[in-house]
């Protein structure tokens, strides 16, 4: 799902590319076009490719080397939003208008249109629900990932949204007819007839928005997916060339047929959330329910069948059980959303997709556990968190450990003196 979600956001960065080169050239626009298919053209496709070759040299570099591109990011892409909001509230003549048209919804279904909207908020960050230990695995302590994530996320998200759904409502103000749902479309339209001091705010626009894609691409897709890779295929993968994989792969499928209309953008990221709600599910409730916050720290790391994490030839199947369940919950309804009859009811239960993948895995999977119960598992709360101090992973090294404790070793150890034990070479802090 992550190589899916890489290819629409290099498509997205092709239409902030494509911005940038209308706004230096205008005829770019009017590049001829050679594509037989319906959903793309000449000139997006050429945008949308070198927006992925450029991204290419990014992902060659680990996370903690290219920091400052995250850091000019953070910066620049919320200033170009927020300008792009002041932007279309002027030309509309003030928020008034914008606020006080008039919804052609009501009731059960202006009701059930929230909940769409919700549900498809909660799937486009979906991704980093699922993912989120690529990356919290780096803090020193449990508490360091939870207020920055706990404050961002549902900050970011709610505020990008609503500059979404304003910038969107704007547009029927100004040009009339229906909203241009695309931000970056509207975005195009400011380039009709625009003088060089507009058309050098668009630029700058689509240059932050260009840099904000590029970044999330790699944050959430590409380490995500290549992360993913290398838990499966470890003695041929790591995350650079899983990485890699992943562009590939967003090349391939073909994004734009995705981003064609709003419907089959709103429909393809419910199916997203079919998927990793159950996901979700499993995960959540493993730990927090099941496991009640206890690992064997160094059995995670573990390929030995002794392990309790090796479970049956290596595999969970009560996950993947809960899994599937999960996903066949809002199996029928996902058939209705792509243009097939189905019963009202299972139209229902599909529009609360997430949640409805979410509990169903959970439930499947603690029940399952219940009456197969599984090792390594707690009857209290018994989360490490912060008391963890100088894990080792590595077969054999409580003999070292004991070993250098009594002499007061805090040196490097030679390697050659433990093959036995299969502890490799390490720094061990003064014990």
């Amino acid at each position: 799902m992550a190589c899916i979600w890489y290819g629409v956001q290099a498509w997205i960065g092709g239409q902030c590319v494509t911005l940038m080169l209308r706004a230096i050239w205008s005829d770019y626009q009017d590049l001829p076009n050679t594509f037989p298919s319906q959903s793309t053209n000449t000139r997006d496709y050429v945008s949308f490719f070198l927006f992925w070759f450029g991204s290419l040299p990014a992902i060659w570099f680990p996370v903690h080397k290219i920091r400052h591109l995250f850091t000019v990011k953070a910066y620049f892409a919320p200033a170009a939003g927020i300008t792009f909001f002041i932007w279309a509230i002027v030309r509309a003549h003030g928020l008034g208008p914008i606020v006080r048209q008039g919804s052609k919804a009501q009731g059960s279904v202006l009701a059930w249109g929230m909940v769409r909207g919700i549900m498809s908020s909660i799937a486009n960050f979906a991704t980093l629900i699922v993912n989120d230990p690529d990356f919290s695995r780096f803090a020193r302590k449990p508490k360091d990932a939870l207020w920055s994530q706990l404050i961002t996320i549902p900050v970011g998200f709610a505020v990008t949204s609503f500059i979404g759904i304003i910038v969107s409502s704007s547009s029927a103000v100004i040009y009339g007819g229906t909203p241009v749902w695309n931000p970056l479309l509207l975005l195009g339209r400011f380039l009709e007839g625009a003088n060089s001091g507009e058309r050098f705010g668009v630029f700058i626009i689509a240059a932050s928005f260009t840099l904000a894609q590029l970044g999330t691409n790699i944050a959430a897709n590409s380490i995500s997916a290549g992360t993913d890779m290398t838990a499966l295929l470890p003695r041929y993968l790591n995350i650079r060339r899983g990485g890699y994989i992943c562009a590939i792969v967003g090349l391939a499928m073909c994004p734009w047929n995705l981003l064609s209309s709003s419907n089959n953008f709103t429909t393809y990221l419910s199916a997203y959330s079919v998927f990793l709600s159950s996901i979700a599910g499993v995960m959540i409730c493993d730990y927090y329910i099941v496991r009640k916050g206890y690992f064997q720290i160094r059995d995670l790391y573990s390929a030995r069948k002794s392990s309790p994490y090796y479970y049956t030839f290596g595999f969970s199947w009560r996950g993947y059980t809960a899994y599937i369940c999960g996903i066949l919950i809002n199996i029928v309804g996902f058939v209705g959303a792509i243009g097939k009859p189905v019963p009202a009811g299972a139209t229902y239960v599909y529009n609360l997709n997430f949640f409805g993948g979410f509990i169903v895995a959970s439930g499947v999977y603690y029940l399952l556990c219940r009456f197969f119960p599984i090792p390594a598992t707690s009857d209290t709360w018994m989360e490490v968190g912060d008391e963890i101090r100088n894990p080792s992973v590595a077969y054999g090294a409580d003999e070292y450990l004991d070993r250098a404790s009594s002499e007061g070793t805090d040196n490097k150890y030679d390697v050659k003196a433990d093959e036995e034990s299969g502890v490799r070479e390490r720094e061990v802090d003064k014990i």
